[in-house]
Parts: structure tokens; sequence; C-alpha cells
């Protein structure tokens, strides 16, 4: 402000404009080298480096047709006409319809000056176009193995989110005006906290999802009360307090992953599958695994059965007096639970009587874009770290999980917390997200070679647990099998097959949304919708399931009781942890699950 209290001269904001000029170069210089980095696969993760070397020694092999790639650029040549003659038009003041639109759901174009000042609609649908361009001539080239198709249309994707204009602070009209509103005090804030993540070493691929001081496990999450009534070296079981004065007589034992905590189905009480099963009458016991270390590597699928859930079941007979119950196993944790029911069933074990299994997968031939990144040059690569280390870190693997919804889960914040300055929300969905784990080196190997690698479960005896081949064939009990309609980690398609693997009766139910939000969807909120198929016939694939199911408003979670309520015999005086045959160790959520990495 100048001295005689006028509002300054145009030299002042001249001034002001040149140094906001100066810093968000500056800014996009730096940013343009990460992304460099990441889209060379340099990054952290198990992710692409291996896979986008392989990628360039086999794209200049491939043979091109010259009439195609004549026909590509023409067209591109022709869409670029029209977008000229659309500007052009637009900036004389008449009306023009676009030449390209964002497709439905992509909500990084929603700032209106996008769409109503002439030179960011420029920008945005040249953007558009190229994308389109090379995602077609990705899609056009022939010859190509399955697992190259694959990955060269993951990685092409990946370069089109990279590039996108709203990940640049010049070419991002919601990023300039924020500068100008502060003054340059956003791209300050937003250079702040980029320092900070690298100093936290979040450099890599993960931008600060949330604030990590909002939450406390046991105080603000996890808070569904219980104790824990058994342990074993890794995992301990938690025994739900009921909610009801009667419970049926089966417990129902939850299987997690490992790769992650428990506490996704205990988030707050609102959310809680865990609070909404107990007020159904469960009573709920719950694996909270451990968070292994180097000591960990040698722990393979046979450990995570003979400790995990066969000592889980040890642990709620003494507890309740039980000996049968029926079980959930959510993603590879319904994966460890389908392996499990087929070990019991080739030792004639009748102890779960009904399973359920949320977004898991039994069959590996095409279970998602995670693919990518387990043929055996990146297995190989990331067995020599592993073994070295005795587990795959659980940021890294975080790191790789974010770049499979890489507009999600990387450049919105780094939009958000780089570009706009702004500090990330405080979620409790993106809290448990970042609260990573470990994975034992064994039993990575295990799960990338057998089922990734080998789809060895999916094949009759050609896996095995501690020593005895098993067929997924053998598993007659009861099953009730959930998959969501965009789930990127386990696709419904992948997820359906395990209806033709599995004996006994079945029921399948497709939820809205994605992998979490797909699970995760108390009825009282009213949310997304599901699809239910009530006849009698045997589908070959999941196409011609949904071709005959019907849509549903709303959470899935009650036709999942109205399923099991009857298989879970009748009912009996509720159980308090701590009343049985076993004593509580500690109170729910237990000192497992608070272990960082």
């Amino acid at each position: 402000m100048a001295s005689d209290g006028t509002n300054g001269s145009s030299d002042d904001f001249a001034d002001i404009a040149e140094s906001l000029g100066e810093a968000a170069a500056q800014f996009q210089r730096g940013w343009a080298d990460w992304m460099s980095s990441f889209i060379e696969g340099s990054g952290d993760g198990f992710v692409p480096n291996a896979g986008v070397t392989a990628l360039s020694k086999t794209l200049p092999e491939m043979p091109a047709d010259p009439a195609r790639l004549l026909e590509s650029q023409f067209e591109l040549w022709r869409d670029y006409q029209a977008l000229w003659l659309q500007t052009t038009a637009r900036i004389m003041g008449s009306d023009a319809q676009p030449v390209i639109e964002p497709e439905e759901g992509d909500y990084r174009f929603r700032d209106a000056e996008w769409s109503d000042n002439p030179v960011f609609d420029f920008i945005k649908q040249s953007y558009l176009l190229n994308a389109r361009w090379l995602r077609r001539a990705v899609a056009d080239l022939e010859g190509l193995d399955a697992d190259t198709a694959l990955k060269l249309d993951f990685f092409g994707r990946m370069i089109v989110d990279a590039l996108s204009p709203t990940n640049f602070a010049l070419t991002n009209p919601r990023v300039l005006r924020e500068m100008a509103e502060t003054k340059g005090e956003s791209l300050l804030r937003g250079m702040q906290n980029l320092s900070d993540d690298i100093r936290d070493g979040r450099d890599g691929l993960r931008p600060r999802h949330t604030d990590m001081t909002a939450f406390e496990i046991g105080k603000d999450i996890a808070t569904a009360p219980g104790a824990v009534v058994h342990q074993t070296p890794l995992m301990q079981l938690i025994q739900y307090a009921p909610a009801t004065e009667e419970v049926y007589r089966k417990p129902l034992l939850i299987v997690p992953p490992w790769i992650n905590k428990f506490y996704i189905l205990d988030l707050q009480p609102e959310n809680s599958f865990i609070r909404w099963a107990t007020r159904q009458g469960y009573t709920v016991f719950v694996v909270s695994w451990v968070n292994p270390d180097e000591s960990f590597a040698d722990k393979s699928f046979d450990d995570y059965v003979r400790d995990g859930i066969l000592a889980a079941l040890e642990g709620i007979e003494k507890a309740t007096g039980e000996r049968r119950v029926t079980a959930i196993g959510y993603c590879i944790g319904g994966t460890l639970l389908a392996a499990t029911l087929a070990y019991m069933a080739a030792n004639e074990d009748n102890r779960i009587a009904a399973a359920t299994f949320f977004a898991s997968q039994v069959d590996f031939e095409n279970a998602g874009d995670l693919r990518v990144f387990t043929d055996e040059s990146q297995v190989g690569m990331l067995e020599e770290q592993v073994r070295a280390k005795g587990y795959l870190d659980g940021a890294q693997m975080a790191g790789t999980f974010n770049v499979l919804r890489s507009n999600d889960l990387i450049w919105h914040f780094v939009i958000n917390n780089y570009l706009l300055g702004k500090d990330p929300p405080a979620f409790d969905l993106l809290f448990w997200n970042a609260d990573s784990t470990r994975f034992p080196a064994q039993l990575l190997m295990d799960y990338l070679r057998g089922m990734y690698q080998q789809n060895a479960l999916a094949r009759k005896g050609q896996f095995q647990l501690m020593g005895t081949p098993i067929d997924l064939g053998k598993v007659r009990i009861p099953t009730y099998i959930q998959a969501s309609r965009e789930d990127h980690i386990a696709p419904a398609e992948s997820v359906f097959k395990m209806t033709r693997l599995l004996g006994g009766s079945k029921r399948f139910v497709l939820a809205g949304a994605g992998h979490i939000a797909g699970v995760i969807n108390p009825p009282e909120k009213r949310k997304y919708q599901h699809w239910l198929n009530t006849s009698r016939k045997s589908y070959p694939t999941f196409d011609s399931w949904l071709g005959d199911a019907v849509e549903h408003p709303g959470s899935w979670w009650p036709d999942w009781h109205q399923w099991l309520s009857p298989k879970s015999g009748a009912k009996v005086a509720a159980r308090v942890p701590g009343d049985g045959g076993a004593e509580i160790i500690e109170p729910a959520p237990g000192s497992y699950v608070k272990a960082t990495s």
C-alpha cells in the first residue's frame, strides 16, 4: 500500500504479479520434476519402474500399421481444427458446442472457468483430445500379449492422469484465482506443505491425505465396546459386547485383511459394521492382525491359517462354549478364509457353518490393475528388497494402492495441499487408509506367486496348506458373496468366479460404489444401491448374472442379515466378554492395532 493511504500504483500491482509469477514458475518447475519421476516410475511403492522398463524395451519392437497410424494422426488433426474453430467462435461472442467433454463423473473440471472461459475451455479440450488419442493408439496396437496390453493400458492412463492441466498451477483456474485472492499466500502455504511432506519422508507418491492428529484409535475410532479374549503372536481375538438381551447361538467371526487394520469395520459409531452386527443379535469376534516386523519374515499362509483363523476358532469356543460359528472374510482375509475352508473340508472339520465374503477373490486370472505389478521381473525385484528387510513396508504398499486410483488418492491431494495451499480434511476413512501395515516377506511371496502368478488356489490340488492340497469345490457350506461395481482392487467380474468354484449354496450380491464404500454402507445412510438375482439359474459369467439382476436402493446389509440369521441358530442369553471360559487380556481395540509402521 502506498504511503499516502491509496491502494497503490499500477507499478505495485505489477511487482506483486511478477513475484507471484516467479513463485508459480518455480513451483511449476519443481512440480514438473516430481511428476517426471512419477511417470518414469522412480517413486515409492513396488510400482512402475520394472514395468516401465519392460515396456520401453517392448514398444520399439512392436509392428506399426502405417495406414492406421496415418488415420489416427488425421483424426487428431481434424479434431484440433474443429477445436480451433469452436474456440474462435466463442472468443468472437458466438455460441459453439464443445468438440469433446469430460466423461461423466470426472470431477477434475467442475470449476465453472473450465467451461465459461474460452482459454481454459481450449486447454481442457486439448488435453481431453490428446488423452483420447493416446488411449486409442494404445488400444489399437496389435501383437501384444495380455500382460503387456494390460501394462500399456494402465501406464497410459497413469501418464494421461498425471499430465492433466488441473495438476499444474499455471493451467488451473481455481489455483490462479486462489493465488490472486490470497496475494500469493496460497502458493507459499502449498510450498510449505510440500516441504513438510518431503521432510516427513512422504515425497514419493503419497501426499498427505488427512490430519493424522485428528483421531486416536480407541478414543475417536475403533470404539465399539469389547475385549481381547485370546491372542497369538499373529493376532488378537476381540469379543464385542452384546447390544441385545439375546443373541444367536452361533458366534460370528470376522477375518479382515492383514494389509490394513481391522477398524475399517469400526470407524465411528454411525458407520461401524461391528456395532450394527451386534445390534442385529450377533456375538461378534474380530481378528486384529499383528503389524509384523522383521522377526515375522518367514511367516507364511500356513502360519496365518494356523495361528490366525484356526486359533480364533479355538478362542471362540473357549470364550462361549460354542464349537460352530459363522464367518466373514474381507478382501485378502476372504482369500485366506476360502483357503482355510477348503483345508477344513479336506480334514472333515465343520466348525464354520456358513461363510460370507466381502470383496474377496479366489480366482486371480482377471484380478484387476494390481496384476500390472506382478510379473516375474517386478516380483523378483521386490523379493530382493523384502527378503533383505523381512517385510514389505506399509508405506510402500500404500503408494502402490494410491497409484491404482491416482486421480482420487494422488492428484486430488496434490491440488488441494500443494497448489491451493489447503490442509487436508480430518476424515476417518482417510486416517485408516494412511494407517498402513507391513506384509511379511514369505507371506507376500506366497500371495503374489501363488495367487497372481500361478492362480493356484483356483486350480484343484495346486495350492497347499500345511501339506494338504486343497480343492475349493469341497467347500459345501452356504456362502454369501459380495462384490462392488466400481471395485478396482477386486473387480466384480473376478469376485463372481467364486460362485463357480465353491460347492454348496451361494448367494451373490453386487453393491454400488467401490472396494470400501461398497462394503461399509450402513442402511441408515440410504446411500448407493445393490443388485440381487433371485433366479435359480446357474450363470456362467458375471455379465449374464447382472443381466437378470434387479437393482434395489440402499445398503445390502439387511439382505445379508436376512440370509445369515436362519443359519446362526436359536437365540440364547447374550454373552459378555470375560463371562465365559476366556479371561480378558485387555480392553478393545487391543494393543496390536496401535502398532505403527
